[in-house]
């Protein structure tokens, strides 16, 4: 398991912000709420987040080999039951290919740490994705 330092650092106030589109509502049961992270990297916020929100199923996805490796490293440590293995997802592809995610699923699509760093195809295919996989209402959370 990865533990890039920038992620342990910013993990509780990324979490505090998350708390406010994840709250769920009086009633929502384990898992009530579906999540994709695209981009997990390492799987450190990944395992983070599931722990604290427990009634998100969080699906972490990567494209790069090392980092699906770690987060699924992360999900066997944690055996967290709302913390999915990993996907592989390559954001700069069509939303039909983003593991079978269907049009107006997801109630939060999360992206920490991806659209500095990558190609302006990953984020516009990120923008794409989302426009078709988030429910009505539902919350496109961007960090970094």
């Amino acid at each position: 398991m990865q533990v890039p330092a920038a992620a342990e650092r910013n993990k509780g106030p990324i979490l505090a912000l998350l708390r406010e589109y994840a709250g769920g509502g009086a009633g929502a049961g384990p898992g009530a709420l579906r999540v994709l992270e695209v981009g997990a990297g390492a799987g450190l916020h990944a395992a983070h987040f599931a722990r604290a929100l427990p009634q998100t199923r969080w699906q972490p996805s990567d494209i790069d080999p090392r980092a699906l490796r770690s987060i699924a490293a992360y999900v066997e440590a944690t055996g967290l039951p709302n913390l999915l293995p990993p996907i592989v997802l390559d954001v700069s592809q069509g939303w039909e290919s983003w593991g079978g995610t269907q049009p107006a699923t997801l109630d939060l699509l999360v992206s920490i740490n991806m659209m500095h760093i990558a190609e302006l195809r990953c984020t516009e295919g990120l923008f794409k994705g989302a426009g078709m996989l988030l429910k009505p209402g539902g919350v496109l959370f961007t960090y970094g």
